[in-house]
C-alpha cells in the first residue's frame, strides 16, 4: 500500500482573492480566518480578499496569509485523507509542523509574520536579489556561485526540481552570476520579484531573531505525523528537532528536489497540494513522473474530489 505525503507551498503563490471561496462556504475556514486576524491584531483577511496585491506582496503578510489558508483547506480535508508525511517549501514548513500538531495554529500564523518581518529587515531593500537559473546543472551553478563571491554572497537557495534552482545573495553578484551562467549554457537566468534575498548567508540577523522569538514565543511539541525539513531533506519526529530544522532553514537552501525524492523512497507515491496555487505540483511533476499529484486550491478542486 503506497503512502500519501500532503505539501504545502511557499512564497510566491499568493494571490487576491485567496481562500474567499473557501471562507464563504465553510464556517470552519471563517473560524481559522477569524483566529488568524485576532492573534495579529489586524486584518489580514481583508488583505487576502481585497489587495491590494502591494500589501499581500510584503513579506510579513505573504507568510501568515498562505499558512491560514493552508491550514484552513487542510482542516476541511483531514477527516477525508489520511497523510503518513507532511512537507512544506520555505515558509509551507511551518504550515507543516502546524498540521502535524508541533504548533499551534495562532503561534505558527504570529511565528511566520514575525519571520517575514525578520527577512525583510536582514536586508536593506535593493542590496540583495535572487535569481531563478533553468536548464543548468546543479554542480555549474554551485562551481559559478563560487566564482562570483569572492567578499559578496551568491549562493544555491532553492534547488526546486531538476533544471530550476533559484539563487540569492548580493544584487550585483547575482547579476554577474546571471550572465556567466548563460555562458555555461543556461537557458535562461532572470532575477526575480523578490523583497529580499531568501535562504542565503544574508539572513543570518532573520536566523539568530528566529531563533529566539521562537525559544522565548512559542512552545514547539514533538509531532504527530513526521514531516520532511527542507534544510536536510530528512524526516523529523521530535519539537527538538523541528526547531533546530526551522532555526537553520531562514539562511539554509530549501533542498526541495533531495526531500521530495527520499519521500518516494520511503513509500509516497501520492502528493496532495494543499493551499494556494500549483507551483508545487508542477515541481513534483519534474521530479518523479509516476507519482498521483492532486492540488487543492479552490472550493472547487476540494468538490471534484467529494
Amino acid at each position: 500500500m503506497g503512502k500519501t505525503a500532503v505539501v504545502f507551498p511557499g512564497q510566491g503563490a499568493q494571490f487576491v482573492g485567496m481562500g474567499k471561496d473557501f471562507y464563504e462556504k465553510h464556517e470552519s475556514v471563517k473560524q481559522i480566518f477569524d483566529k488568524a486576524d485576532e492573534s495579529l491584531g489586524y486584518g489580514l483577511t481583508e488583505i487576502m480578499f481585497d489587495g491590494p496585491e502591494d500589501d499581500l506582496k510584503l513579506t510579513s503578510n505573504t507568510q501568515p496569509a498562505l499558512l491560514t489558508m493552508s491550514i484552513a483547506i487542510w482542516d476541511i480535508l483531514k477527516s477525508r485523507v489520511h497523510a503518513d508525511f507532511f512537507a512544506g517549501h520555505s515558509l509551507g514548513e511551518y504550515s507543516a509542523v502546524v498540521a502535524a500538531g508541533g504548533l499551534s495554529f495562532e503561534e505558527g500564523v504570529k511565528a511566520v509574520h514575525n519571520r517575514g518581518r525578520f527577512m525583510q529587515s536582514a536586508v536593506p531593500v535593493g542590496v540583495g536579489a535572487m535569481a531563478a537559473v533553468m536548464g543548468a546543472a546543479d554542480e555549474d551553478i554551485v562551481a559559478v556561485c563560487k566564482e562570483v563571491s569572492g567578499d559578496r554572497i551568491c549562493e544555491p537557495a532553492n534547488f526546486n526540481c531538476p533544471g530550476q534552482v533559484v539563487v540569492a545573495g548580493h544584487t550585483e553578484a547575482v547579476e554577474e552570476f546571471c550572465v556567466k551562467i548563460k555562458e555555461k549554457g543556461a537557458k535562461r537566468a532572470m532575477l526575480l520579484p523578490v523583497s529580499a534575498p531568501f535562504h542565503c548567508s544574508l539572513m543570518k540577523p532573520a536566523r539568530q531573531d528566529m531563533a529566539a522569538y521562537l525559544k522565548n514565543e512559542t512552545i514547539i511539541k514533538n509531532l504527530s505525523t513526521p514531516v520532511y525539513n527542507n534544510v536536510d531533506a530528512k524526516v523529523e519526529h521530535t519539537g527538538e528537532e523541528v526547531y533546530d530544522a526551522l532555526c537553520r532553514q531562514v539562511d539554509g537552501a530549501v533542498m526541495w528536489t533531495e526531500l521530495i525524492r527520499n519521500m518516494i523512497n520511503d513509500g509516497v507515491d501520492r502528493f496532495i497540494e494543499v493551499g494556494a496555487g500549483k507551483v508545487l505540483s508542477g515541481l513534483i511533476k519534474k521530479i518523479d513522473k509516476t507519482v498521483a499529484i492532486e492540488n487543492i486550491s479552490t472550493a472547487s478542486d476540494l468538490e471534484k474530489g467529494e
